[in-house]
């Protein structure tokens, strides 16, 4: 829908890919629930549909609206987020390609680098995003990926993308932006020079702890038709009840990220002032190393806040256990607020690798509650 790209952010997260259903006028797309299409003859495509893992239209409708909020020029919807990532790497890579990847990085990432990709003949670099020449550094002639995610998992690291952009744009390798943190609301990674973006849209988009999903946003459209050639080839597309739900989180994303945003920076603010926390890391704060660039490329500084506490690796877990409001577990991005231990958590399978994350560190998705309420539960929490 090309005059979607007139539009502010917050209408096209509305209207973009949901045209009123044509026979009864819904405005939501219906669930497709079908795995394939009647045919008006051999060859006869009602729309182009014919099997539902090729394309179902509650997907397209999902897919066209990711592209939209993206600034991209195809998007595509995967089963999960490592589909989505997994579909990327394999239609970027060939056996002997090299790719940088960053040195603070989800695990589930760092594994299918580390224990599948590189079993396909593709090597890797570890290097510190947050510092261009770190990154330039790690650049060799075989790079054809290199891989950031700002805010950074569970560190909350900030990668300069324009500059690195530009560092790939030399090498002559596509620059990957994985946008899970921020939400193409906070931050839009093509507009800065990313040429494919990847989004887990089991968390802020669809924003409910209710679904999984991926997502893939090309800037170019021969890159996409590959992508979309793969992602047929290969299978793990997203289901359409699961479109449909990613579909109706994203209507409400900017209004969910703006208070994400605002309970996030009270949450930072008061661990900053607590005698049991050693280090707050939040992008938002005047101290956080990479603020200045945060404030230049993100529109607010997102939800996620990790600390580290005294006491050591036993006494982070406690603080996890005691935790009520915030409740202990995996994965972020909810209107709930979650509380988690990465070391033995999200981020187990990086233990003895260069991604390892320090044993006192707890990460907090912070949701849409009351603030108070949530300052109350971590000041417990902490004794």
């Amino acid at each position: 829908m090309s005059d979607h790209g007139l539009h502010s952010f917050e209408t096209r997260a509305i209207h973009a890919g949901n045209t009123a259903d044509p026979q009864t006028g819904a405005v939501v797309p219906p669930i497709y629930q079908v795995s394939t299409y009647k045919q008006d003859g051999v060859g006869g495509l009602r729309g182009g549909y014919e099997y539902s893992r090729s394309a179902n239209p509650t997907r397209t409708a999902l897919e066209e609206n990711l592209a939209a909020i993206e600034g991209g020029r195809r998007g595509l919807a995967f089963a999960s987020g490592l589909a989505a990532e997994d579909c990327l790497l394999r239609t970027l890579l060939r056996p002997g390609d090299h790719v940088v990847i960053p040195n603070d990085a989800y695990g589930g990432t760092f594994r299918l680098f580390a224990k599948v990709v590189e079993r396909w003949g593709v090597d890797f670099s570890v290097a510190n995003t947050s510092d261009p020449a770190a990154v330039r550094g790690s650049v060799t002639d075989r790079t054809k990926v290199i891989w950031v995610k700002t805010p950074s998992n569970p560190l909350l690291g900030i990668t300069d993308i324009a500059a690195v952009a530009d560092i790939a744009r030399t090498a002559g390798a596509k620059l990957v932006v994985d946008n899970t943190f921020a939400s193409p609301y906070l931050q839009q990674p093509i507009s800065l020079g990313a040429d494919v973006v990847v989004h887990s849209l089991t968390k802020y988009m669809g924003g409910h702890s209710d679904v999984v999903g991926g997502g893939l946003i090309a800037a170019d459209a021969e890159v996409g038709e590959e992508l979309a050639y793969h992602q047929n080839a290969m299978g793990a597309v997203a289901g359409p009840f699961d479109a449909w739900l990613v579909l109706r989180g994203i209507k409400t994303l900017p209004v969910r990220m703006d208070r994400h945003s605002e309970n996030a920076a009270r949450v930072a603010e008061m661990l900053t002032r607590h005698p049991k926390v050693v280090e707050v890391l939040y992008p938002g704060l005047p101290e956080h190393p990479g603020h200045e660039i945060a404030a230049k490329q993100m529109r607010a500084f997102g939800g996620m806040v990790s600390f580290r506490v005294q006491g050591g690796e036993q006494a982070a877990v406690e603080v996890c256990n005691r935790a009520k409001l915030f409740t202990l577990g995996e994965s972020l991005g909810g209107v709930e607020s979650l509380i988690e231990h990465p070391g033995r958590m999200t981020h187990a399978s990086v233990v003895g690798s260069a991604l390892e994350v320090p044993a006192d560190l707890v990460r907090l998705s912070v949701g849409i509650e009351a603030a108070d309420d949530l300052l109350a539960d971590l000041q417990q929490a902490l004794g």
